[in-house]
């Protein structure tokens, strides 16, 4: 009989946890995003990590009934957010992540809540460079393993590759070259060029002629069609009671009327 008093009081102390863990609100939202972008995420030195991505998913996670507290934050990188999402290490992916018809046969999006293309960075001085073709005589600086240089060396040749492209590991590196002249343009997602230039107002100059399309979607697991639906409510709020407009000027400073008009749902 003692035995099956201490079980049952075990039993009752373990409701009582779970009972109290669920009303200090326990349940935790795990949200990828990026740790190493500016302007969309980035991480600061007290732990936090803002910028636009971050505030769109923060946006989310409020109107699907979690607060701050309980949001986790975790640092995702372009090759693992498809494994993260089937995996269930997280609950949705933000972090500049592009709809494709690849993508989505392994997991779902919702949005996209903005849509960009692949722009040009120069120095606010620097005049000569309207669009891509003119990157043809131009030293362009382009990130190891990004789908960026390789847009252009498809447009410009091998030869094009070997005189004028210099590849860092990470657009931040390619910014001092940019501004000491080393290089007369940086080529990648207007939204990450924009993210770096904010941080030195006046310094330099987003052309605003893309020559591609990046739909960036928030990452969900395949086929949850009633995540799907939430979340693309709370998109469309954040669109029409002027956050995410907020959101635009408040991470993309003197950049922000290049991304100025929100994008139409698709719905998947």
């Amino acid at each position: 009989m003692r035995v099956r008093r201490i079980g049952a009081l075990l039993m009752t102390a373990a409701a009582l946890a779970a009972t109290l863990t669920a009303c200090s609100g326990g349940d935790k939202f795990v949200i990828g995003v990026k740790f190493d972008q500016p302007g969309l995420g980035l991480k600061q030195t007290d732990g936090s990590v803002k910028g636009f991505d971050v505030d769109v998913a923060s946006y989310i996670a409020k109107e699907l009934g979690y607060t701050p507290e309980q949001i986790e934050w975790k640092e995702t990188v372009s090759a693992n957010r498809e494994p993260f999402i089937q995996q269930g290490q997280v609950d949705m992916v933000v972090a500049t992540y592009s709809i494709t018809d690849k993508r989505k046969e392994v997991i779902s999006f919702a949005g996209p809540y903005l849509v960009t293309g692949q722009d040009i960075l120069t120095r606010a001085d620097d005049t000569s460079i309207t669009g891509q073709d003119s990157l043809q005589t131009k030293k362009v600086c382009g990130a190891q393993g990004s789908t960026s240089p390789a847009r252009l060396v498809e447009k410009f040749g091998e030869a094009w590759k070997g005189q004028y492209l210099t590849e860092q590991q990470g657009y931040g590196n390619c910014l001092p070259l940019l501004d000491q002249k080393q290089v007369d343009a940086i080529s990648t997602d207007a939204t990450i060029l924009a993210g770096f230039a904010a941080q030195s107002p006046g310094k330099f100059r987003l052309v605003g002629q893309v020559f591609s399309e990046e739909k960036y979607g928030v990452g969900l697991k395949k086929d949850d069609k009633e995540t799907r639906d939430k979340v693309n409510a709370a998109i469309e709020k954040m669109f029409a009671d002027g956050s995410w407009k907020k959101a635009v000027e408040a991470n993309f400073g003197e950049f922000a009327p290049n991304f100025a008009t929100p994008p139409a749902l698709e719905k998947y």
